[in-house]
């Protein structure tokens, strides 16, 4: 059977994994866990989650996460370092490129691999991408093609030849700030101090700048000597265009072309075929570049190897062109030498770039049959090449820029890198964007098509850091192809004619928010006939009339549950609430009171009929009871999903503060595990994305101790309920955040963080259903509520409620046409917020702040530039309410400073 056609279900229903027999089979790498600190390394242990000091640590600014060789944390680092829905090329721990998934195969997980696991009894399981292959067996060292960069110089009377590899340098730091990594390379003896910043062009807010399929990688070297110091460095690409659809050598030509321009020079790599009609759907039909961004570089259309310690002879044709037949390998390089001056240091640049138009026959629907997005902007690799070197110090500038403003912050080092790394899954195969402009995904890494809505509403980064493409997805995708005439949206659109309920929800809720990052109140105006026929059909689940959805209908555990259930109501109340407000801005007045109508009744009912006096549960249907799946009266770690949604959205309260926190306060009493060890190894059927010695919060438990907590049918499904799936686990974060449940909020977030330590297994790499999995995007979530975050584009409002540190706190914020930083401070008999804008635009109108002071407020004053503006301001409790006069327009490095 092969991999595409086992589905996920698949695998818990046949296989059923034992945890016993897991220990059996993988007690190496359960060994790993436990010796961690040993090596020196701070993870997560049971003894620390209870220490003071160690919960105090999670607060603390820190410094940036730097993994290194000397501790052996390289050998798993993948950050993907191409565009975003460009393919996935990963950035390694040594700088080294790898994996290159840019040949269109959309094959499912980064490393499509059966790995074979001994149950312990003999029996083998096959375990798949999606059922956790890459958490217990983390890829390394895949190269489908040739690539690399080396160094070589002369210094007291010897050649120094050193390739950027791990195994040359005495020590290598790497630096795990995404979008741009930082490597240091290290050796006491060399004369030189080299730093490599990798990145591909990300700019919040511009989407195609963000979309270009290209890897730079800037070398920065510094001469730490007395004297002059000549150095060389050269890199190469291998000719890998139909690298793997060719069967013969009589198929064509690979051919390198050296290009020169004033700005870049480059080698072209292309294939002549003999029949072009056999490759036109090929995926790796296309075309490769390599490029110096400057002037004075030798291309070598023919670089030939080996290099040897003893002599850098390059064996290349300096020629203008190098061809071969098809199975031949051809590389292109690119040499450039300087004289460094002592204390000197200087930048050598370098870029490659791809052009792979065809998407590939797996993303089965019509506009996939459009090619790539990049498609609009570039004809072929060398046209992505000019781009990138006529706009180099734009796009290099701006994504500095960005990542500058985006990690200094007074929030934690290691809190930021996990919140937002997650984002970088558009910048792999799980995400895609074809000419026509649609976004399509998969789950994860080439499992489980089209933008399934119970998986992707989790996401929250998208809309916040490119909501043009949330919108356009709500637009044409949501309430456009998948939308039905009785207002029903399907879960797949055409992959699966069916809603989800909880997709459903949160897709009502996503329009809410892709409407308050719009700059004014077209996409509402434009989508509402349709946002209402969606909001009309959750309020048509509710059967009983008591505003509590009780349809059968699919949801995200991947079955049909009956009853009225606490997660999948609050959801659809929290929706139908969404639904209202956008309602009321369309002064559609009557069914913004149907709206009203349906929320008063559900809060009211679920808190007093799905609480059980600790949490919210799942109460069965009157007639079939407990026959089917379901949570019912366990402890399920989405039961307030709606209410951790609402504060995303600045919707206040669906449910009773003192219910919403008891219900938090059980799944940290129930479902957070220090060490999962003793959990799973009572239980069965989950997949492995926590491993004893980790700690993590499984997805359901069962306080009560009830026989047949999940139903009285044994269900494949079942297996889920007993695993830890990140992006559940950063909604609960999330929504811990927002309840002012700060310790447990971090300490989730950095037992997910510490699962995914370097040592361990690729920190970029959130794994559920396959690899880069969408849902954990939820993770900027937790960002968005640790910073009492609120915006509404088109009412001109912005807020700010830092969870802590609010006497020194700074951020990055991101609204519709604009990006920048805010901060407040209190200093003696004022405070001071400012917010520095540093890139677009942003109108302001409405200033939600908070009095961090015990003194009496006086007066506020606003200026931008010194310019003072004219406002008015209202107090309630330690709310401050600052009102302009009319709409503010701040541009590009102004600063609006509000002194209260």
């Amino acid at each position: 059977m092969s991999i595409e056609s086992i589905k996920r279900r698949d695998f818990l229903k046949q296989t059923s994994i034992f945890t016993a027999g897991l220990l059996a089979m993988q007690m190496d790498v359960f060994a790993d866990s436990f010796a961690l600190d040993k090596a020196g390394n701070e993870f997560i242990f049971p003894n620390k989650i209870t220490d003071p000091d160690w919960i105090k640590s999670l607060y603390q600014r820190g410094t940036v996460t730097t993994y290194l060789k000397s501790k052996n944390e390289l050998r798993y680092i993948g950050m993907p370092v191409g565009g975003i829905n460009c393919g996935t090329v990963y950035l390694g721990g040594d700088g080294r490129l790898w994996l290159w998934d840019i040949f269109n195969k959309n094959q499912e997980g980064i490393e499509p691999k059966l790995a074979e696991w001994n149950k312990g009894n003999g029996e083998e399981i096959k375990l798949r991408p999606r059922d956790g292959a890459a958490y217990v067996f983390p890829a390394t060292e895949i190269h489908p093609l040739e690539q690399g960069f080396a160094i070589k110089l002369i210094y007291k009377g010897k050649t120094i030849i050193k390739r950027f590899h791990q195994e040359d340098w005495a020590e290598i730091k790497f630096e795990a700030t995404y979008p741009a990594a930082v490597i240091h390379y290290i050796d006491s003896d060399f004369p030189l101090e080299i730093t490599l910043t990798a990145f591909s062009p990300f700019i919040p807010l511009n989407e195609d700048n963000s979309n270009i399929p290209v890897t730079i990688q800037s070398f920065e070297v510094k001469n730490t000597t007395q004297e002059i110091v000549e150095f060389e460095i050269i890199g190469w690409l291998e000719n890998a265009v139909n690298k793997f659809s060719i069967t013969a050598s009589s198929d064509g030509k690979r051919e390198n072309s050296v290009i020169s321009k004033p700005n870049h020079v480059s080698v072209f790599s292309t294939f002549n075929p003999n029949d072009k009609v056999k490759f036109t759907e090929a995926g790796d039909t296309g075309s490769l570049c390599l490029s110096f961004i400057g002037k004075n570089a030798t291309g070598i259309s023919s670089f030939s190897f080996p290099f040897s310690s003893e002599s850098f002879d390059l064996k290349g044709e300096k020629e203008n062109k190098s061809v071969v037949n098809a199975d031949e390998k051809l590389f292109a390089g690119i040499a450039v030498n300087e004289k460094l001056a002592p204390g000197k240091k200087v930048k050598k640049e370098f870029a490659i770039n791809w052009h792979f138009p065809n998407v590939g026959k797996r993303i089965n629907v019509p506009d996939a049959r459009t090619g790539h997005y990049y498609l609009n902007m570039f004809p072929d690799a060398l046209a992505v090449a000019d781009y990138v070197a006529d706009h180099y110090s734009f796009l290099s500038a701006q994504t500095k820029l960005w990542k500058d403003t985006w990690y200094n912050s007074t929030l934690p080092w290691w809190f930021m890198e996990r919140t937002f790394s997650n984002i970088s899954a558009l910048a792999t195969t799980t995400s895609h964007r074809f000419k026509t402009g649609r976004s399509w995904a998969w789950e994860g890494v080439g499992a489980c098509e089209g933008n399934c809505t119970h998986v992707w509403h989790y996401a929250q980064a998208i809309g916040r850091i490119f909501p043009g493409i949330e919108r356009d997805n709500r637009q044409r995708v949501d309430l456009g192809i998948a939308l039905q005439e009785d207002g029903g949206i399907w879960f797949r659109a055409e992959y699966d004619k069916r809603p989800a309920i909880d997709g459903q929800a949160g897709r009502v809720l996503g329009c809410l928010r892709e409407h308050q990052m719009s700059a004014d109140d077209t996409f509402l105006k434009t989508n509402w006939p349709n946002i209402k026929k969606a909001t009309q059909f959750l309020i048509n689940q509710d059967k009983s009339g008591n505003g509590l959805t009780d349809t059968p209908m699919e949801n995200t555990l991947d079955a049909v549950w009956d009853g009225e259930i606490a997660w999948i109501a609050g959801l659809s109340i929290a929706a139908v609430k969404a639904g209202g407000l956008m309602a009321t801005e369309m002064n559609d007045i009557a069914f913004a009171e149907k709206c009203q109508i349906y929320v008063e009744k559900g809060s009211k009912n679920m808190d007093e009929v799905l609480f059980n006096g600790e949490y919210y549960i799942h109460k069965p249907d009157a007639v079939k009871g407990r026959e089917e799946v379901g949570s019912y009266n366990t402890c399920h770690i989405d039961q307030v999903l709606g209410q951790s949604w609402a504060w995303q959205v600045g919707l206040g309260r669906i449910n009773s503060k003192e219910k919403t926190t008891s219900a938090l306060k059980s799944l940290w009493k129930y479902n957070f595990m220090k060490d999962v060890g003793p959990y799973i190894k009572e239980h069965t059927g989950w997949r492995p994305y926590a491993l004893p010695g980790e700690s993590g919060m499984v997805m359901n438990t069962n306080p009560k101790n009830e026989p047949n907590p999940y139903g009285e049918s044994v269900t494949w499904q079942m297996g889920y309920f007993h695993e830890c799936m990140t992006g559940f686990e950063h909604q609960v974060a999330s929504h811990l955040m927002a309840e002012d449940m700060t310790d447990e909020s971090l300490i989730l977030t950095k037992a997910i963080h510490d699962r995914y330590h370097a040592y361990k297994r690729n920190p970029f790499n959130e794994i559920e259903c396959s690899d880069h999995y969408g849902r954990a995007m939820a993770s900027y979530g937790t960002f968005i509520t640790a910073c009492g975050f609120e915006y509404h584009g088109p009412k001109n409002f912005i807020r700010f409620a830092p969870k802590w540190n609010k006497e020194n706190f700074e951020t990055p914020f991101v609204t519709a046409k604009g990006w920048g930083s805010y901060s407040q401070k209190n200093q003696n008999t004022k405070q001071i917020h400012r917010f520095n804008l540093k890139y677009g635009s942003v109108r302001l109108q409405k200033i939600s702040l908070q009095k961090i002071s015990d003194l009496p407020l006086r007066k506020v004053i606003a200026a931008v530039g010194g310019q003072k503006i004219k406002l008015k301001y209202q107090q309630t409790g330690n709310d401050i309410l600052v009102e302009f006069d009319k709409p503010l327009n701040i541009q590009t490095n102004e600063t609006l400073v509000i002194t209260i």
